[in-house]
């Protein structure tokens, strides 16, 4: 989602990933830094259960075959092990799972060839690209050259007003598929309209014959705060989840949290019309992993007041792996070709027991 102004006045591809080797980023990436991994958990702690490694500004402005750089709204791992990554302005590259350059990008469009809002990325099984984009809202399946394949279902509730209770630019951010690859999970990014208690619905699909989606169940999420939004999601093996909760204030800065959500005991809320706070709505679990703002700086610079110069709007996700009981989860900011925002990659440990 391109960055709004807020005042504050109140896991098919996880298999694939295990092989990676994400740890060497870009070397001559000038915002680069490197920890031993002995001091991973102290020095470069975040909280008890995250710990960043190093970040990069490598991609930071560039262009590759006449298309800008950035703009970054979601991650994947492709079959390859190379890191597809969606603009949210109708591109998806995919990048070097190492030196994060770019290898090929891919035009998307519309059926009538009008571009996407491209928000939220899941690649499946076959290699082919599941891509949501939040003006309609939709998801779309994408061969590898950005044929559309298919076409979801969206509830109709979903759907941006006047056809629905959705609010443009609001909808679809995170896409994820859960263990197995039976079921497709994607995060609304903020409430529709006469969900008053401030939760957002995560929508689910499960599996048909030929590779089609069908609705299913739909949970509530609740972020921390009215300002803070949903912008992704990544399943994890057991069925839990990592989410990102993301708000931006006028002349302070981003936040951006990261938190580990249980939706396996919560209430099915796809017969719900509104969302009061209502007893018997049992909300999806979540507890904090750690505040963003929390994280060693790195030595990294900020061209905006930020609570911490290593943040910003910070809006991809994925898992690339796990290594000594820690995933490693990579994350990107999105810097809306916007000369004070950084086109900025993280690399993070998440650390996922005990917890609830």
């Amino acid at each position: 989602m391109r960055l709004r102004t807020v005042i504050a006045t109140a896991t098919a591809g996880l298999a694939a990933a295990t092989c990676l080797t994400a740890a060497a980023g870009p070397a001559n990436a000038s915002n680069s830094r490197t920890t031993d991994a002995s001091n991973t958990r102290t020095a470069n702690a975040c909280s008890p259960s995250v710990s960043i490694d190093r970040f990069s500004d490598a991609l930071d402005k560039t262009t590759y075959d006449g298309t800008f750089v950035g703009n970054f709204s979601a991650l994947a791992v492709d079959k390859d092990g190379s890191i597809a990554a969606l603009e949210d302005r109708s591109s998806l590259f995919n990048l070097n799972a190492k030196t994060l350059q770019p290898k090929r990008v891919v035009p998307l469009a519309d059926e009538n060839g009008a571009a996407l809002d491209s928000e939220g990325l899941a690649i499946d099984r076959d290699g082919t690209r599941l891509i949501t984009s939040e003006t309609e809202p939709s998801i779309r399946r994408y061969s590898a050259d950005g044929k559309i394949l298919d076409r979801l279902p969206v509830p109709s509730s979903l759907l941006v007003a006047p056809a629905g209770r959705a609010v443009s630019n609001q909808t679809f951010e995170g896409l994820t598929l859960l263990p197995g690859g039976h079921t497709l999970l994607a995060s609304m990014e903020y409430p529709i309209a006469g969900d008053t208690s401030g939760a957002v619905r995560f929508q689910t699909w499960t599996r048909t014959k030929g590779d089609h989606f069908k609705l299913a169940a739909q949970y509530a999420y609740k972020p921390d705060a009215s300002f803070l939004g949903v912008p992704e999601v990544q399943a994890l093996p057991d069925g839990r989840l990592l989410v990102l909760e993301r708000g931006f204030t006028s002349g302070v800065g981003n936040t951006v949290r990261l938190y580990l959500a249980d939706p396996r005991h919560a209430t099915n809320t796809s017969g719900i019309d509104t969302l009061t706070g209502q007893p018997g709505v049992h909300l999806i679990k979540k507890t904090l992993l750690a505040d963003i703002a929390d994280c060693p700086t790195l030595g990294a610079t900020a061209k905006q007041p930020q609570p911490n110069p290593l943040l910003d709007n910070i809006e991809g996700m994925v898992i690339t792996g796990k290594e000594k009981g820690a995933y490693k989860v990579l994350l990107v900011s999105d810097d809306n070709q916007n000369t004070v925002q950084t086109t900025r990659f993280y690399y993070l440990r998440v650390r996922t027991t005990p917890a609830f």
